[in-house]
């Protein structure tokens, strides 16, 4: 790649946008684009709102996951708590706070976020929000789940999840972002001693 290269030398602008879906989580919209070589192309684009993920790991030193169904991949999966933005979040931090609420019934004393990535960039514009939850308690007033997910909490210690890493079982980014966290915090732990 030449180093000279400014952004605005890959920049693509747009010429026309049509609204090809919008649903209840999902809008899709096929762009044309013009190419910096002046050629032009299509871009297919998935608008999704922002979503949050919090890692949440006990005294026993066990991480929380959830298994749930999820139909695009049609299999159970092994997940941190996490659910996108609404009209009810103001922010991200807002969102972790009830998603915490929601999916765990606990709450956290601190939430420090870890990082903020997108899902998938060659079609999607999720951006998703992850939180270390600490200080947990139990929530003094639950608010109700979504009606439509169907969950199960599981506490994992490291070991089991290593494996469960290692073997592809965590089949979730987020997911497996968590586990490397909670390994890194491990490490870090162990030259403190």
């Amino acid at each position: 790649m030449n180093q000279n290269l400014k952004i605005t030398d890959y920049q693509e602008r747009v010429l026309q946008e049509e609204v090809i879906y919008t649903g209840q989580i999902i809008d899709v919209v096929k762009e044309k684009v013009q190419l910096p070589d002046s050629t032009t192309a299509y871009r297919e684009i998935v608008h999704h709102a922002p979503a949050v993920a919090i890692i949440v790991i006990n005294q026993d030193d066990q991480m929380l996951v959830v298994h749930q169904w999820r139909a695009a991949i049609r299999a159970m999966t092994i997940e941190i708590p996490a659910g996108k933005m609404d009209e009810r979040d103001s922010n991200p931090v807002q969102a972790a706070v009830r998603e915490l609420n929601e999916e765990t019934r606990l709450a956290a004393g601190t939430l420090e976020l870890v990082t903020k990535f997108y899902s998938s960039i060659g079609f999607a514009d999720e951006e998703i929000y992850i939180y270390h939850a600490q200080d947990l308690s139990v929530v003094q007033n639950a608010l109700p789940q979504d009606q439509d997910e169907q969950l199960s909490l599981e506490w994992v210690d490291f070991k089991t999840m290593k494996q469960m890493f290692q073997t592809g079982q965590l089949n979730d980014v987020k997911t497996s972002l968590a586990f490397l966290y909670w390994q890194g915090l491990r490490l870090k732990a162990a030259k403190i001693r």
